[in-house]
């Protein structure tokens, strides 16, 4: 099966989609059907080391509204926040072009909170969902001072710019184990330590922190319709992660839903090959994709 990216677009409510199949989509079937990956922010760039490993199946992946190649056309424009059901929605109408029935979906952080919601929505479509890391923070048991904490970035973000609220947003990341009480209102660490921009240019359009920051991580999962759902739903998460406010939130979700977590290889971007110059296992990774995704025959 060819490798080769071949690129298409959607148009959606208030935006126009891009998204890319790799493989023949006639392929597809309910023994093999299509894989779709998905983060959010981060576009369908993200994955290219990790479909290059996942040959055997007809992978699609596609880059977000307000990312990459995905340009929105709303009146907010690319200052408006977006919502994981909004995601949701696009992704709907994307499995439903394909064509191809319901497929299985690989979902990273807040694409992972994003394919929640699509299987909450609209159970039908998915397969099986991994779910990698979702950062839905008010899930955790600590999740008035983590929820302060994102409130608390964006604030920043607001006021200050990008520089001063990423650094703020990666030491959150960083943070292992339950935030102590008053976390939110201490000072964020340098930017410059990150070698990020101390000056405010007076933008306020970036993908993560104002587009999505607020809708990802303050998400509330439907666990009713999730529990409901004939999906079989799979939480994930990076075996150098434990602790970190991503994986604790996954830990949380698995717990509500009466699953344990599947470790996976590496950390939070671990089927990154260098994407974004981060690197972590992107082949141990797809072997332990490839294994989740296929159930046992006693369907466990």
């Amino acid at each position: 099966m060819t490798t080769k990216p071949e690129s298409h677009t959607l148009d959606a409510p208030g935006a126009t989609l891009a998204y890319d199949v790799r493989g023949e989509l006639r392929d597809a079937d309910e023994g093999r059907p299509a894989l779709l990956l998905i983060g959010s922010p981060m576009d369908a760039v993200g994955f290219t080391t990790l479909a290059s490993y996942l040959t055997d199946r007809v992978v699609v992946t596609y880059d977000p509204r307000g990312t990459g190649r995905s340009v929105r056309t709303d009146d907010e424009g690319a200052e408006g926040e977006l919502t994981p059901d909004r995601h949701a929605e696009d992704l709907r109408q994307l499995i439903e072009a394909l064509g191809v029935g319901a497929v299985d979906v690989f979902a990273s952080s807040g694409g992972a909170v994003n394919g929640l919601a699509l299987v909450a929505r609209h159970p039908g479509l998915v397969r099986t969902l991994v779910a990698h890391e979702p950062p839905a923070v008010r899930t955790v048991p600590d999740h008035e001072q983590a929820w302060a904490a994102v409130q608390g970035i964006h604030r920043t973000y607001q006021s200050q710019g990008m520089g001063p609220a990423m650094a703020k947003f990666i030491a959150l990341t960083m943070q292992k184990g339950p935030l102590p009480d008053g976390y939110a209102d201490a000072p964020g660490p340098d930017p410059a330590d990150f070698g990020l921009p101390t000056e405010d240019d007076g933008s306020r359009d970036d993908a993560l922190l104002g587009q999505n920051l607020l809708g990802c991580c303050g998400y509330r999962p439907d666990f009713d319709a999730l529990a409901a759902a004939p999906t079989r739903i799979v939480i994930a998460v990076g075996k150098e992660s434990e602790g970190e406010l991503a994986s604790r939130a996954g830990v949380a979700i698995a717990e509500r839903l009466g699953t344990a977590p599947e470790v996976f290889p590496s950390h939070h971007g671990g089927f990154l090959g260098g994407e974004y110059g981060q690197h972590g296992e992107p082949e141990p990774f797809a072997t332990k994709l490839r294994e989740v995704l296929t159930p046992s025959p006693s369907g466990a």
